[in-house]
């Protein structure tokens, strides 16, 4: 038999079985085929792919992204999903001004010796008031820097008391919708700009030197609103008393300052942290209790800072009729405060009119000399000259770090300003902030700069000067106040106490400000004081100390009506923060930060947060 051809092959014979099996074949593939179309016509297609790699969002383009997931760690912060609540109300008209920590119906629990009960007192957690802070019948937004420096919405801050009191001395005047500053003040006769003129011709104001300054009993804070234009700022600080507002008119005037006292406990700055320290006619009894206060002043000052006092009891032989005083009351009142400056070791550099101004030394080689000779206070025993979180005062002087020469500054000398911005801080050069190098403090500069450009796209108001007084809840180095510094702003930086490597000594090296804080209790602030408040993986680091709710409350008191937050944290935190936020009717949306959608760090923005209707 002849073989097959392979080059001309042959069509083999179709039997029934053959064509059965095809057929049987083609109709299940075409059951497949239209169930597959059924199940496909029936589902919800994928989202569009919007937020690929290296895709930067804009104000106008920034999706809201949810996150609602996957992530098991959202448990860990306490507090109940505001999807199970309603909506957070306001208190009574009342609470305008209600300031948790210096409430003025809890002071009164506390004994006046010492002026204790102007010291902080928190309420428990069965006294918090849960409701939002309402502002006045009139608020409008504030007047903008830098013209609120000289005015202000008298109804955002309808207190008349002050202007009432100190009208003879020009401090405040309601003219019709207006509260207007002068700039007077109990020692500023001839104005502030005149007193400071007086100061500049002993103490180098507008050099450089001194950047940053104290001013205790600030009255409306005049002063500090005044050195501002020689880039020299101003923690204003003075109790809530019987003229109620003055805070609150500084803060309102866009000036920094904080409700704080001399009384039992440090002032909650690091040692060595302001170049000048300031009193004008304050009444504080400086030399009363071992000279108690004094050496709170000696502490912060840094070495070779001044101290600029004014009022009684300086030159009583020329002022004392006007003060209606004795003059032998006065004359042991100056006596005291000399013999005690001079077993500080200050130098007194002037006296003239009703200023003197005293100079602390750049070290305690000498003074440890003469402490031998002299009797002075005793050097502090071992103990962390910067805690000052609820730590008590002692009548004993801080010492300064030790130096190699006579001629060395303790501590490491300080350049002068504006040098000093990214100028390594001489406390992590010298390591004394630990686990931080002088590579780590560039590296954090750079990476605040990127951040403040990217939020400069997410908050399309933050260069055009609408944001004045800005918080920052966990400051770390101080890299974000820094990247701000081209702005007209001021930055309160804020370090929780109880953080690991407290940088807050660094961030007054800078020539910035700054306070401890725990954020488990309000801050010594009115209500509506901030413009924008930053808060960089603060949550996170509150896990297992406080509600997220409680930070929350808190933020909204302090925040200014129209103002704004940013929240930067990990996203299961970010989603917890978020729903609180929904609570406190803030109008928020979660975006991603500079590094796209694949980092798990993100971003709560919160842009006009208070609703119009606020009642």
């Amino acid at each position: 038999m002849a073989r097959p051809n392979p080059c001309n092959p042959t069509i083999p014979h179709l039997t029934r079985e053959t064509l059965t099996r095809l057929l049987l074949l083609s109709f299940l593939s075409s059951i497949f085929y239209f169930l597959g179309i059924y199940v496909n016509t029936t589902t919800t297609p994928p989202p569009p792919l919007t937020n690929c790699p290296n895709h930067t969002l804009s104000s106008s383009s920034s999706p809201t992204l949810d996150f609602e997931s996957h992530h098991s760690a959202s448990e860990t912060i306490s507090t109940v999903d505001a999807v199970d609540l309603p909506k957070l109300g306001f208190c009574p008209s009342n609470f305008t001004d209600y300031c948790p920590c210096q409430d003025p119906k809890r002071e009164r629990r506390f004994r006046t010796g010492a002026m204790a009960h102007r010291e902080r007192h928190c309420p428990g957690p069965e006294e918090r008031v849960f409701c939002r802070v309402p502002r006045p019948e009139g608020y409008r937004s504030p007047v903008r820097w830098p013209e609120s420096r000289d005015r202000a919405w008298f109804k955002n801050v309808p207190s008349t008391r002050l202007s009432s009191v100190k009208k003879d001395q020009n401090w405040v005047r309601v003219e019709g919708e207006y509260l207007v500053f002068p700039g007077g003040g109990t020692s500023f006769s001839t104005g502030v700009k005149g007193y400071v003129d007086g100061i500049r011709k002993v103490v180098p104001i507008g050099s450089g030197e001194v950047r940053t300054a104290l001013d205790i009993g600030c009255g409306v804070a005049s002063f500090g609103g005044h050195l501002l234009d020689y880039n020299i700022v101003t923690m204003s600080v003075a109790p809530r008393d019987v003229h109620e507002a003055q805070v609150q008119f500084a803060l309102e005037r866009g000036i920094p300052a904080m409700l704080g006292v001399l009384s039992i406990h440090r002032l909650p700055y690091p040692s060595r942290s302001f170049d000048m320290a300031h009193c004008a006619r304050c009444l504080v009894p400086w030399t009363a209790n071992d000279g108690l206060f004094l050496l709170e002043i000696d502490r912060v000052l840094r070495p070779g800072g001044y101290w600029v006092l004014s009022g009684p009891p300086i030159n009583w032989r020329t002022f004392y009729k006007g003060w209606e005083r004795k003059p032998e009351d006065l004359a042991a009142e100056q006596a005291s405060i000399e013999d005690l400056a001079r077993r500080l070791c200050w130098k007194k550099v002037a006296e003239k009119g009703v200023i003197a101004v005293w100079r602390k030394p750049t070290d305690h080689v000498h003074c440890a000399k003469k402490s031998k000779l002299w009797k002075t206070p005793r050097f502090c025993e071992p103990r962390d000259p910067d805690a000052a979180w609820y730590e008590k005062m002692e009548s004993c002087i801080t010492p300064l770090p030790n130096v190699n020469a006579i001629e060395d500054i303790a501590g490491g000398a300080i350049q002068k300003w504006p040098k000093r911005l990214n100028a390594i801080p001489p406390r992590i050069s010298s390591g004394t902030v630990q686990g931080i190098t002088s590579q780590d403090f560039n590296k954090d500069n750079q990476l605040w700069h990127k951040r403040i450009s990217y939020y400069e796209i997410l908050l399309s108001s933050l260069p055009t000067g609408k944001y004045r007084n800005i918080m920052d809840m966990n400051a770390g180095l101080g890299g974000f106040a820094a990247a701000l510094s081209k702005y007209p702003v001021w930055v309160m930086n804020s370090v929780p106490w109880d953080s690991t490597n407290s940088s807050l000594g660094a961030i007054y090296d800078r020539g910035f400000l700054g306070t401890y804080m725990d954020w488990c209790e309000a801050f010594s602030t009115y209500p509506r004081t901030y413009d924008l408040i930053h808060a960089n993986g603060l949550f996170s680091m509150y896990v297992d100390k406080c509600d997220v709710f409680d930070i929350l409350l808190e933020m909204d008191r302090i925040l200014r009506p129209e103002g704004a937050v940013i929240i930067r944290d990990h996203v299961d935190v970010i989603v917890k923060v978020k729903r609180v936020a929904d609570q406190l009717n803030w109008q928020s949306r979660i975006v991603q930060n500079e590094h796209g959608p694949f980092d798990p760090e993100k971003l709560l923005i919160v842009d006009n947060s208070v609703v119009l209707s606020s009642h």
